[in-house]
Parts: C-alpha cells; structure tokens; sequence
C-alpha cells in the first residue's frame, strides 16, 4: 500500500544536484559492501555445491570470470535493495542523510514499477558507458562523464530517472519527520 509523505497540495523543493550527488556516492558505498557480501556468499555456496577441488581448479583455469549468473544476482539484489527503500520510506540510507526523497506529485511513495523504471534508466546509462569506455578506452571519458551526470542532474527540477518514472525527488524539510510521527 502506498504511503502518504505529506498533502497532495503541499509542495517541497526539488532536491539540488549537490544533494543527489552526494546521496548517490553515499549509497554507492553501501552498495559497494552489500555487492562484497552476497558475492562472497555466491561464491561460498558455488564452492560448496561443485565441490571446493573442482571449484579451486575452475577458478585457476578462468572459468568463473564473467558469471551470469552472479551477475544477474547481483542485478537484482540492488534493485530489491533501491526498490525496497525507495517504495516504503522514499528514501535510502544516503538520501536520509541529505533529507531528500523520491515520491510521486502528489506526496504518495513510489511503486515497485516506478522503482524500476528508475533503477533501469540509470543501469542502462551507466551500462552504456562501462561499455563505451572498455571498448573505446579513456577518450570516451569526455562523453560518459555528462552522460551520468546528464543522468541525475535536475533539469526544471526533474532529472532524467526522474522524468522516466514520473516521480520526483524533493528536499525535505527538517520539521517533516515530526509530522509523519504524529
């Protein structure tokens, strides 16, 4: 069920590119540890189940570079990961500590399509430009870089993940916590 930030009528400021950014490098720190974590746990489970000689023995021989598997866990982990914070409390850890937050127009969370709407458009961007740099080397830099961040830059307040999934991020205010506790 979705949840109620504050009245339709009532509007916040969208949030500037300082806070999104520092929220983002924030939250990629989280998700830095949280990807270390379900990778080691992958790869204890993966030993476990072919058996840690042969396991040790693919390992050497290359074998397990580029595991789609792993990949597509790890995908989905960080969407479960955004999506959960995103859909019940408008904001991740990082965005807590910028009070800023994702909701709808009219001050209603995000739904879990919404959620991945956003997590798609940045994936593919960000996607696009790992790619980019890998196959063209560093001169790409001078493309990818506005790209990611042509990608979260607020333009008329509304960013490029922001226009994709119909949502906006807002800056809220210090006294909204109260409120909602209320």
């Amino acid at each position: 069920m979705p949840r109620r930030f504050h009245d339709a009528e009532e509007l916040f400021p969208p949030a500037t590119f300082l806070k999104r950014a520092l929220a983002i490098t924030y939250d990629g720190l989280i998700s830095i540890a949280v990807l270390l974590v379900v990778t080691w746990v992958y790869t204890m489970i993966g030993g476990w189940i072919t058996g840690w000689d042969r396991f040790e023995q693919m390992a050497e021989a290359g074998q397990l570079s580029g595991d789609p598997g792993l990949t597509f866990v790890l995908f989905l982990l960080l969407y479960v990961f955004f999506a959960y914070f995103w859909t019940r409390l408008g904001q991740t850890l990082g965005m807590q500590v910028w009070r800023i937050r994702i909701e709808n127009l009219d001050g209603v969370s995000v739904s879990w399509t919404q959620a991945l709407l956003r997590y798609v458009t940045a994936a593919a961007v960000f996607f696009l430009a790992l790619l980019a740099g890998h196959y063209l080397g560093a001169a790409t830099l001078f493309l990818t870089i506005p790209a990611m961040i042509a990608l979260f830059f607020p333009i008329n307040g509304l960013s490029l993940t922001d226009r994709m999934s119909n949502s906006v991020v807002v800056q809220v205010p210090k006294d909204a916590k109260k409120a909602l506790k209320k």
